[in-house]
């Protein structure tokens, strides 16, 4: 049987003991004097000459003993005082000594106290860093209380507004404009106009909770600043690469042009002088026509159509793709019977480019490239694997232009992965799992409802 644990007294069970102490010790104090008084008395003790005094004095005594034992109880109750007061102010680091019959309460306000002021230093850390992460954001942060009241701001919305936090705490939406923001749907993109700057902005906003009451918050990211960023470094990628190109093509013309200028300048003429001029001549038009295909590369990757989509028969396209390449093997497994919505014309580009690849990665002679697909959640899979040396080492083999191959354009893996995401897929291409050489890897949308 166990023992049943007594449960802490209440505050005011604490005090209902308190004063019943207090009342037993005044009586404790003053109760023996007075009955000695009250005996001397009724047996007629002392004489009256000393009755008087010995009365007055009796109860001067007993008066001085109850003042000084009620001084001494009410000392819990100006240090229990005392700390409320201390409490009431925000002062957390005042305590009080457990001594007497108010020694738990006292305690309790104690224990109040280390907790309040616990709280209050993890309160003053976690809003430094949240001031400290608010500065840190590019984006503008703006916090509104329920009556739509600014109550914090961050460094970007204050730049954004052209003014300090002292000036903009307590407007509200309205009068800083931002209310025509807090009624477009979150991730909305708008064109707006502020004090300080104008350009495209993504609002983005949701609900919190501000005191007990409602409130708002709205976040603000200027997209101007990322797209020129972005469009900057891409136009930096691209004069660089045109530039390169073009100057190796450039360059061997010009010096050739020099050359031949020189050799049919010479009088008498050179017994091999038409053979130098038909190898400079060749040799002008070849880096001419690798300069035209780079320059059809580039146009097909800006003038790339949106896709034209159709019922299409994932089997029957893969084979016939697969029957285009015939310098290495492609051995092709077959999947489960699909139809996909796609641009059929399209989709034999991107595939054609991947078997080029995965073709000229095989091991020469003796090399072999294989084809599969299935079903991965709500997409079609579509792998082609070679047994070469792998995929380079590189992070630009997505990039326009960037190429390992001797004679290569650089465009078929940027082509390929761009029909995918026209089609709302993914490319990626990356070493095989299970051997030596590459895996692309096509992913597009599969309708389970045209399952064949």
């Amino acid at each position: 049987m166990t023992t049943p644990v007594p449960s802490e007294p209440t505050a005011a069970q604490r005090l209902a003991a308190f004063a019943r102490h207090a009342l037993a010790g005044v009586l404790l104090v003053a109760g023996p004097a007075l009955a000695a008084c009250i005996a001397l008395l009724l047996w007629g003790l002392p004489p009256p000459p000393w009755r008087g005094a010995l009365l007055a004095a009796v109860l001067l005594a007993t008066a001085l003993l109850a003042a000084w034992h009620l001084r001494r109880l009410r000392r819990p109750f100006d240090m229990l005082t005392n700390l409320l007061e201390a409490l009431r102010e925000g002062d957390y680091t005042l305590r009080g000594v457990s001594r007497g019959a108010l020694a738990p309460l006292i305690y309790d306000v104690n224990t109040l106290a280390a907790r309040l002021q616990a709280e209050r230093l993890r309160f003053e850390e976690a809003s430094h860093l949240l001031n400290k992460t608010l500065s840190a954001l590019d984006n503008a942060v703006f916090v509104f209380d329920a009556h739509a009241r600014l109550r914090l701001v961050n460094r970007a919305g204050q730049a954004l507004l052209g003014a300090d936090a002292a000036q903009l705490f307590g407007s509200d939406a309205a009068t800083l404009g931002l209310d025509a923001l807090l009624a477009l749907p979150s991730g909305e993109v708008v064109r707006h106009a502020f004090a300080a700057r104008s350009g495209r902005f993504e609002v983005r906003h949701a609900p919190l909770r501000l005191e007990g009451q409602g409130g708002h918050l709205l976040v603000l990211n200027d997209l101007g600043g990322v797209l020129r960023s972005e469009e900057r470094q891409a136009w930096q990628r691209l004069l660089r690469v045109l530039g390169h190109e073009v100057n190796n093509s450039l360059a061997p013309i010009q010096s050739l042009a020099g050359t031949l200028e020189g050799l049919l300048a010479r009088e008498p003429l050179p017994p091999d002088w038409r053979a130098d001029c038909r190898a400079g001549l060749a040799l002008i038009e070849n880096r001419a026509v690798a300069l035209a295909r780079f320059l059809t590369g580039y146009s097909a990757l800006t003038r790339l159509p949106p896709p034209q989509r159709r019922a299409l028969e994932v089997a029957q396209h893969l084979h016939a793709v697969a029957a285009l390449e015939t310098r290495v093997p492609v051995r092709v497994a077959d999947g489960p019977p699909l139809r996909i919505q796609a641009d059929a014309d399209q989709l034999q580009q991107a595939l054609i480019n991947l078997l080029r690849n995965a073709a000229e990665a095989a091991q020469p002679g003796a090399g072999a490239v294989d084809l599969r697909w299935h079903v991965t959640g709500a997409m079609l899979a579509i792998e082609i694997d070679d047994d070469g040396p792998g995929p380079p080492p590189s992070d630009n083999l997505f990039v326009p232009f960037f190429t390992t191959k001797p004679g290569g354009s650089g465009i078929g893996l940027v082509l390929a992965r761009q029909i995918a995401e026209a089609h709302g897929g993914s490319l990626t291409l990356e070493a095989r799992p299970d051997g030596p050489g590459a895996r692309a890897r096509l992913l597009l949308p599969l309708d389970r409802a045209a399952l064949a």
